[in-house]
């Protein structure tokens, strides 16, 4: 039997902090208590935010974790053509369709929705998609889109449920209401999710399921925020006949106030920490790691 295989993904849009900490070092110590192998992805699409300094950062912050990775790092600004590959398919199943209304324009459409009743929200509390372009005509799409409008690609969630059925997966965590073991996976709370847009050929939910199966990542382990989104990406896995893996949610580090730590937020990074003259122990017992 292979190996088991585990990652850890990083977006290189701002300095790791204690959250990453946690996510990267139980792949670390999973990978080695399971004779598995380790990988490191830098998830880099999004190019407005994303910069060469913070990527540079992450290696500095894993090797001061003690963290080893296999050679090559796969970087999936580098992999755009497949992702492509994949919305070419989905579009030729008719399970993908572009929707032309700007974030202002859908935000006006929610405010709407939400006057009749509240509109319904995704896990993360993010209003539903509202718009009604899955009806518009295949002539006018084709029209919309040589004009150069900009879209955004949308899963029909309808259509693409009624083709994989009911889905599952199996968690070796614990989910945000104690789920365990064999978890429904309920893709439909999150409506239809955007893939892809004009200018960019991805998103991270199609892009995690891709990178996963190629690289043959047999164990996902990550915070209990991405835990409702892995109902997506089983749906996705299904529709473009990718594989499995299995599913390990970890609790979140957070603040005094509760809050989960973010870099949005500036959350105190580890080059913070290190420089600080905390080490490696210090830092598994703030992230709740026991030595391994």
């Amino acid at each position: 039997m292979p190996p088991p295989v585990f990652r850890f993904a990083p977006s290189p849009n701002g300095y790791l902090h204690l959250g990453h900490a946690r996510s990267a070092l139980l792949n670390f110590d999973l990978a080695r208590r399971n004779g598995g192998r380790m990988l490191l992805r830098i998830e880099d699409i999004d190019t407005t935010r994303c910069r060469p300094e913070y990527e540079q950062a992450i290696y500095e912050d894993l090797a001061w974790l003690g963290i080893a990775w296999e050679q090559p790092v796969r970087r999936q600004s580098e992999h755009l053509a497949l992702y492509t590959e994949a919305i070419d398919r989905l579009t030729r199943d008719r399970l993908i369709y572009p929707a032309f209304e700007s974030r202002a324009e859908v935000a006006r459409l929610v405010a709407e929705k939400d006057q009749a009743g509240a509109w319904p929200r995704d896990p993360d509390g993010a209003p539903l998609y509202p718009g009604a372009a899955r009806h518009l005509s295949a002539e006018w799409r084709a029209q919309k889109v040589a004009s150069g409008a900009p879209y955004a690609l949308r899963l029909d969630m309808a259509a693409a449920l009624a083709r994989a059925g009911d889905l599952l997966w199996t968690e070796q965590g614990e989910g945000p209401g104690g789920e365990t073991d064999k978890v429904p996976a309920r893709p439909e709370q999150w409506g239809d999710v955007i893939l892809a847009r004009k200018d960019t050929p991805t998103s991270y939910h199609l892009s995690v399921v891709i990178d996963d199966a190629l690289q043959g990542v047999t164990h996902v382990v990550r915070g209990q925020d991405l835990f409702w989104a892995t109902g997506v990406h089983r749906l996705l896995q299904v529709l473009l006949g990718l594989p499995q893996p299995v599913y390990r949610h970890h609790s979140l580090v957070r603040d005094a106030t509760g809050q989960k730590l973010s870099k949005s937020t500036r959350s105190t990074a580890l080059r913070e920490l290190r420089a600080a003259g905390l080490t490696l122990a210090d830092v598994r017992r703030l992230a709740g790691i026991p030595e391994s």
